[in-house]
């Protein structure tokens, strides 16, 4: 492979690997987030199916439980979607790579 094909490989190679880095933190982080949703959410339906009173249910509902359930349901939707695009990332860094180590085996034409 010629030194200059070799170079920006390399570069782009790291370029894309920033960017895989960079969702990889916002995955984690969302991630963490959903967690922390996951329990709120849960605990408030336990709540309200262990409660008799009704305008209790509908103020627990209306204040914690249906925003909950809405910020539950648009993280799991952010994670889906990271983790498409780490999948898509990574096969760029998979592709480069592959080629990089194909064109390193393949001897040098020397042109006079």
């Amino acid at each position: 492979m010629e030194e200059h094909v070799k170079k920006a490989l390399v570069e782009w190679n790291e370029e894309i690997s920033d960017v895989l880095n960079g969702i990889e933190k916002e995955y984690e982080e969302v991630k963490r987030e959903l967690q922390v949703y996951s329990y709120k959410f849960n605990i408030t339906k336990q709540v309200v199916q262990s409660t008799i009173n009704d305008e209790i249910i509908r103020n627990i509902r209306e204040l914690y439980h249906k925003p909950f359930e809405q910020k539950l349901n648009e993280l799991k939707e952010l994670i889906k979607e990271l983790e498409e695009k780490r999948k898509v990332f990574q096969m760029f860094v998979d592709k480069i790579e592959k080629v990089s180590e194909r064109e390193e085996g393949k001897p040098q034409i020397s042109v006079i």
